[in-house]
């Protein structure tokens, strides 16, 4: 069996330490509220792939849709942590 191996060096060095800053995790944190907003949206899309649209199923997309715009908007007007004085 013959092993298939690269013959070149990796263009950039990965650091040994991967794990993201804190910085990183509090942007994260701060940008939950919209992820989750369009993971529930696109699984409410999702849900209509493979059958017509119900009264319901409208709802559940304009009220999914809403929370989108309105997590976008709260993040967009997000000041930042308040510092202590």
């Amino acid at each position: 069996m013959k092993f298939i191996v690269a013959r070149q060096n990796p263009v950039t060095v990965l650091p040994s330490d991967l794990e993201p800053t804190d910085a990183e995790l509090a942007a994260i944190e701060v940008e939950m509220p919209v992820v989750s907003a369009e993971v529930e949206l696109l699984d409410a899309l999702i849900a209509l792939l493979d059958r017509p649209a119900s009264e319901f199923d409208a709802r559940r997309i304009r009220r999914a849709h809403n929370r989108v715009l309105s997590a976008r908007r709260d993040l967009a007007n997000w000041q930042g942590p308040k510092e202590a004085a």
